[in-house]
C-alpha cells in the first residue's frame, strides 16, 4: 500500500524556547504591598502565601522553574471570581494551578504571574448512582474522586500515573487522556457540564451544560474549555458521567517480536476481546532494560522480547472474561503472534504487572536528564519514529525508549542523556515534531502544549484555526491576563 506523505512547510523558530519566554510583558501590572492587602482582604490571610512557594513554581520533574510572586488559596467560585476580577482591573497576570503534575510547564509561572492554586476547591460532591452523574469541586483529587465514587459501585472513566495528586479541573483543562481511552472513550464522551469563572473585569462566572445526559438546546459550550490549558477561563466545579466499576478485570502481559505482530495482536484483541477490552499498553525492550538497571524491577515473562504488550479487560462476570482472555491468548499462540505470555493469576500478579508500565516514566528520569516526547501517530508511523530517532540522536543519547498507548496511537517517546544537551537538542527538534506532522499525527497527544511546545504549536493547524483560537481568547480573556507565554 502506497503511503503517501503531506508536505508541510518547515518550522525554523528563530528563537529558542527559553528566548521566547525570556522577555517579562511589561503590560502586566508588578504585584505590590497594595495589592497583597488587597487579596488577604477578601480572601484572608491565611489563603494568601508570599513566602516559600518554590513547590507551585517547579514542575515535579524540575525542568521547568519560574518565579511567580505569590500563592492564592480561593475557598470557592465565590473567591476565584473576587481574584479574578482584581487581576483583570489591575492587569495582574495569574496562572491557574491544580495539581501540578502536568510534562509542559502549563501551569508554572513564568516570570512574576500569581498563581491560583485550587487545592482548597474541594467540599461539594454530589453523585446519582442511577444515571452515573458525578457533580464536583475542581479541587478534588482523582484518586479521591475514584475512591469516593467505589462506594457506589462506579470509578472514574479514566486512570492516570499522577492519579494521586492531579485535579479533576486540571484533568478537564488538558483533556487527560490515560489507560482506559480504548475502552471509555476521551473526557469529549463524559464531560456534561462546568462552572467556570472568567478573567474579566467582573469576574464573571459561567454555569455551562446541565446534568441531564442528553441536552441539545445551546452549543456544547463547557467543551470549548476541555483542553483549554487555563487559557480561557478557571474551572472551579464539574459536571460529567462516571462508568460501573467491574466486577472482573483480567491482565495479561505478551511478548511479541515484531512492531507489526503488536498491531495484528490489538487488531485481534478489538475482535475477540471486543466489550471488556479495557486497556492495550506497550512497552519496548529498551523501556523493560531500563527498569531492570533503574528501579530493580524485573520482567513478568520468561523470555526477553522486542516489545511487551499489557492487555487489560474488565467485565462483569469473571468466568466469562477469564474465558474470553484464555482463548484470545490461545489464538495468539496458534498463529505464533506471541512467544511469550503470561495471565495474571491474581492481583497481586496483575499489579506487578502495571507496575512495569505504570513505572516508566520515572524509570527513564533516573538517566540524568530526560526529554519526554507525547505524540499521536497512525500505527504504521508509530515505532517507525523510534528508529529513526534512534538513528539520527545516535550515541549523543544515552537511551531511546517508547512505551504509551498503543491501544489509541499514543507514543510517549523518552530520549535520555546524562545532563541537558544543546547538541542532542538541535538534532532532535523541530525535526521530531516536523517528523510527526508530517506523517499525519499530533505534537501533543494528552498533555497540551504550555509552555515546551509553543514554538512549534503551528505544526499540523491550519493558519484559520489559529486565528479562530486567538479570537476566542480575545472574548473570553480581554485583557490577556490568564496564563500568559502558553498555547495561545
Amino acid at each position: 500500500m502506497l503511503k503517501i506523505i503531506p508536505k508541510i512547510r518547515p518550522i525554523r523558530p528563530t528563537r529558542s524556547y527559553a528566548a521566547i519566554l525570556a522577555a517579562r510583558n511589561e503590560s502586566y501590572a508588578k504585584v505590590m504591598q497594595s495589592d497583597l492587602l488587597a487579596f488577604e482582604n477578601f480572601l484572608g490571610k491565611d489563603a494568601v502565601q508570599k513566602d516559600d512557594i518554590s513547590n507551585h513554581t517547579t514542575d515535579w520533574t524540575g525542568q521547568f522553574k519560574g518565579h511567580g510572586s505569590v500563592v492564592l488559596y480561593p475557598k470557592n467560585t465565590e473567591d476565584v471570581s473576587a481574584i479574578l476580577a482584581y487581576c483583570s482591573r489591575n492587569k495582574i497576570a495569574v496562572v491557574p494551578q491544580g495539581g501540578n503534575t502536568g510534562l509542559v510547564g502549563g501551569s508554572i509561572p513564568v516570570h512574576d504571574e500569581v498563581v491560583l492554586s485550587m487545592n482548597k476547591i474541594n467540599k461539594q460532591f454530589t453523585f446519582d448512582d442511577t444515571m452515573g452523574i458525578l457533580q464536583c469541586d475542581a479541587g478534588f483529587i482523582l484518586e479521591d474522586l475514584d475512591n469516593k465514587l467505589s462506594k457506589r459501585g462506579y470509578m472514574m472513566p479514566f486512570d492516570l500515573g499522577a492519579k494521586g495528586s492531579c485535579q479533576i479541573g486540571g484533568n478537564i483543562a488538558t483533556c487527560a487522556g490515560g489507560i482506559r481511552l480504548i475502552r471509555y472513550g476521551s473526557l469529549h464522551a463524559h464531560l456534561l457540564g462546568l462552572t467556570v469563572v472568567l478573567p474579566d473585569e467582573q469576574g464573571s462566572v459561567l454555569h455551562l451544560g446541565s446534568a441531564i445526559r442528553k441536552d441539545n438546546t445551546s452549543l456544547h459550550t463547557p467543551h470549548l474549555f476541555l483542553g483549554s490549558e487555563g487559557q480561557l477561563g478557571v474551572i472551579t466545579s464539574v459536571t460529567m458521567t462516571a462508568v460501573p466499576r467491574p466486577k472482573s478485570v483480567q491482565s495479561a502481559m505478551l511478548g511479541v517480536e515484531s512492531f507489526k505482530k503488536c498491531c495484528e495482536i490489538l487488531k485481534m484483541a478489538k475482535s475477540s476481546l471486543s466489550e471488556v477490552l479495557s486497556s492495550f499498553e506497550f512497552l519496548d525492550e529498551a523501556i523493560m532494560e531500563c527498569l531492570k538497571v533503574n528501579l530493580d524491577l524485573h520482567p513478568v515473562l520468561n523470555k526477553s522480547t522486542s516489545f511487551s504488550i499489557l492487555v487489560e479487560t474488565s467485565g462483569s462476570n469473571e468466568d466469562h472474561d477469564m474465558e474470553k482472555m484464555s482463548a484470545f491468548l490461545e489464538e495468539c499462540y496458534s498463529k505464533q503472534l506471541i512467544v511469550d505470555g503470561v495471565l495474571a493469576g491474581s492481583s497481586a500478579d496483575a499489579t506487578k504487572m502495571w507496575k512495569l508500565r505504570e513505572s516508566a516514566p520515572l524509570a527513564v528520569t533516573r538517566d540524568g536528564y530526560v526529554y519526554k516526547h507525547d505524540v499521536s501517530l497512525p500505527l504504521e508511523s508509530y515505532y517507525e519514529l523510534t528508529n529513526v530517532m534512534k538513528e539520527r540522536c545516535g550515541d549523543l543519547a544515552k537511551r531511546v525508549v517508547t512505551y504509551g498507548h498503543l491501544g489509541d496511537g499514543n507514543t510517549h517517546l523518552n530520549i535520555t542523556s546524562a545532563k541537558k544537551n544543546e547538541e542532542l537538542e538541535n538534532l532532535m527538534y523541530p525535526f521530531l515534531y516536523e517528523w510527526v506532522v508530517a506523517h499525519g499525527g499530533s505534537i501533543s497527544a494528552e498533555h497540551g502544549i504550555g509552555q515546551l511546545k509553543l514554538p512549534y504549536s503551528t505544526l499540523g493547524k491550519e493558519s484559520e484555526e489559529r486565528l479562530l483560537t486567538k479570537k476566542l481568547k480575545n472574548i473570553f480573556d480581554p485583557n490577556a491576563i490568564l496564563n500568559p507565554y502558553k498555547m495561545i
